[in-house]
């Protein structure tokens, strides 16, 4: 497939896949079975990772090597795994890399888990000027920065903290599409929200209606968190609930971390997938959403949801903020499929958020439990 006849949009699964066939993507090791999603490709980690001293751009005139070699602290090997830190920095060279055609770019996130664990990682090339983002035509190696923010990690060889999102063109929906979206698919479950430059989500402070929780604040200095395991951590070993006591707000403590939900569900129909942005970064000081993917599907009746909650991921930042009910703090911004997807989020690829409330990872049991 030439250059000229990659299709517009965002790629679902089988154009992933294509590009790993045409040597777009190049790895060592085939592909998990699980490893390509409705629309985007986990990433896996190398053998090994680099404490290095700070985060960095390689600018125009270096490869990532180069400043890992200026920078590096120690080597760690990641075969048969390693805890990573909290608060450290660790460069990890990543077992996928690019060869992309000439009209194809990417963008990357963290996993929804790498997220709500609050470990921040953003992915990096060789003469880089931004993160997270490979242009179109990119060819060279790819490294992941970790820096896990609350929780110590266990990590190993293999193990997928981030995402990765292949497009042609720049295919976001216009207000108008927006809301012709919305007319004919139902975006959001909400009739009093509006829809225009994307979905505005508000964060939900009411809570439960049988106990009234609101989310969770995350604990200090507590067990590691073994990335590559569901379910097996107790929740109050990491976590403090939060309970609505009748104000329906909630004050953030600086360097604290919360998981929150949104008030809306939200849905994304099979022909598109959406992305989470800051509301405007002038509202607050704060944080809000580390892993902003959403695939084709989620939330999507047929996918097993009807409708599905935005799950937040919130952190103030050098002062205490009031958070109130009803408060937006986001938009989901769509973006047109390049074709229709052959696969999509939910219950049949055992998806571990389709159809969620307020929740934790998937690392965690059930709460309550």
């Amino acid at each position: 497939m030439s250059n000229q006849t990659w299709p517009q949009g965002v790629f679902p699964a089988r154009l992933i896949e294509k590009l790993r066939a045409e040597g777009a993507i190049a790895t060592g090791r085939a592909f998990d079975s699980d490893q390509v999603q409705p629309a985007s490709l986990d990433l896996r980690l190398g053998e090994t990772a680099f404490r290095v001293r700070s985060s960095f751009l390689p600018g125009p005139s270096h490869s990532v090597a180069e400043r890992i070699d200026a920078l590096k602290l120690h080597e760690i090997d990641l075969k048969h795994g390693a805890v990573l830190e909290r608060g450290c920095v660790y460069l990890v060279p990543l077992q996928e890399s690019l060869a992309l055609p000439d009209m194809v770019s990417a963008s990357a996130n963290p996993k929804s888990s790498t997220g709500r664990l609050d470990v921040f990682t953003r992915v990096i090339g060789d003469r880089a000027r931004g993160f997270d983002q490979m242009p179109a035509g990119y060819h060279g190696p790819l490294y992941l920065e970790v820096s896990p923010r609350t929780f110590p990690i266990l990590v190993r060889t293999g193990s997928r903290l981030s995402q990765m999102r292949f497009r042609c063109g720049d295919h976001r929906l216009s207000v108008a599409e927006h809301q012709a979206l919305h007319a004919s698919d139902t975006l959001v479950f909400n009739n009093d929200v509006p829809v225009a430059e994307g979905v505005a989500l508000s964060i939900d402070l009411k809570g439960d209606g049988r106990n009234g929780l609101i989310g969770f604040r995350s604990r200090r200095h507590t067990a590691v968190v073994d990335v590559d395991k569901k379910a097996a951590l107790d929740v109050l070993d990491f976590w403090d609930p939060l309970f609505n006591r009748g104000r329906e707000e909630l004050i953030l403590d600086p360097d604290e971390f919360y998981i929150l939900v949104s008030d809306e569900a939200v849905h994304v129909p099979p022909s598109h997938a959406a992305e989470m942005v800051p509301f405007d970064p002038l509202v607050g000081e704060f944080r809000v959403h580390y892993a902003g993917f959403f695939d084709p599907g989620f939330g999507h009746s047929a996918a097993g949801g009807t409708g599905s909650r935005a799950v937040l991921e919130v952190r103030s930042r050098e002062v205490p903020f009031l958070l109130g009910h009803g408060q937006t703090i986001g938009r989901l911004i769509y973006e047109k499929l390049a074709e229709a997807p052959d696969r999509l989020y939910g219950s049949a690829l055992n998806s571990n958020y389709q159809a969620q409330t307020l929740k934790l990872s998937k690392h965690f049991k059930p709460y309550p439990g």
